[in-house]
């Protein structure tokens, strides 16, 4: 309808809007008690539902993290010290160390190696946020100078490290592509809670990107994600997993790593309702034509 038009360029209402109008059909019938174990980046989790790459959270990463690991999720961990990382990955939390692209490569380059010797599974970089929201400057975030990476030397980022390289704010096949060609084994689709105006949603374009790159990446999808009806969506459109970071910070602030934990379960169970009633065995398996898209 014309006057639900979000006037604003509000990429998260966008977002919303979009996952409400996906429905999903029943094939219940036969259906047998699904798994929703995955493997990411060679590491087993009960879920493919993970953390955002939060930062700066109360009562800390290491609750954060602590959170993850009790609940058997992914934990993506974004701008902080090195010594907060450590102590996170203390926990044994399994953690995807999440970078800003710094001006200065040398701080790049002492975080790579930070999350390599403290035991992080994968790292990233965080590349759409290198620009503002308003022009075309690069920005600053938390008093730290960012710039655009080049190709070069994103592809230097990636071979400078043993680990899996993740690169975070790819948001069409065009980058996806990009990202493979550059040696990455990860991308999150995302607009960075909005920086982008107008962007499309993330849950769109999986089906596209699922068929340009095949299984050579893995896909996450990031971005409006409050439940596990809509990780369900994203999973059957393509997604290897969906993380989550705005529906974890109340419970996490509130009850500490428990309650984190106890949400990202509660997530979990319903997406595996949602298998259930699709006839999901596992979530490869969950079959794309059970999403149909209506305008209302």
């Amino acid at each position: 309808m014309a006057n639900d038009r979000p006037l604003s360029g509000d990429s998260v209402a966008i977002a919303r809007r979009y996952m409400d109008r996906l429905l999903v059909e029943s094939r219940v019938v036969g259906a047998q008690r699904p798994t929703s174990r995955v493997t990411l980046f060679g590491h087993p989790f009960e879920t493919p539902i993970t953390t955002g790459a939060l930062s700066h959270l109360k009562p800390g990463m290491t609750a954060f993290a602590e959170g993850a690991r009790q609940a058997g999720a992914a934990c993506f961990i974004g701008m902080g010290s090195c010594d907060e990382l450590e102590n996170a990955l203390k926990t044994n939390a399994k953690i995807i160390k999440i970078i800003k692209p710094y001006a200065d490569p040398d701080e790049i380059y002492r975080r790579i190696e930070c999350a390599e010797r403290g035991g992080a599974i994968a790292i990233g970089m965080d590349v759409e946020h290198a620009a503002n929201v308003q022009d075309d400057q690069d920005s600053v975030v938390m008093g730290f100078q960012m710039k655009q990476p080049t190709l070069d030397e994103l592809r230097q980022y990636i071979r400078s490290t043993r680990l899996p390289f993740v690169i975070k704010g790819a948001l069409s096949v065009t980058d996806a592509r990009t990202c493979l060609d550059l040696g990455a084994q990860g991308i999150i689709l995302s607009h960075h809670n909005g920086l982008m105006r107008w962007a499309v949603p993330p849950v769109m374009l999986l089906q596209d990107i699922r068929k340009a790159v095949g299984s050579q990446l893995t896909v996450i999808a990031d971005g409006g994600i409050q439940d596990g009806f809509d990780a369900f969506k994203a999973l059957a459109l393509g997604a290897d997993a969906v993380s989550v970071g705005r529906p974890l910070m109340g419970p996490l602030e509130d009850g500490g790593p428990e309650a984190m934990a106890d949400t990202l379960r509660t997530m979990t169970g319903e997406l595996r309702a949602m298998m259930l009633r699709t006839g999901s065995r596992d979530v490869r398996s969950i079959d794309p034509s059970v999403i149909h898209e209506v305008n209302w």
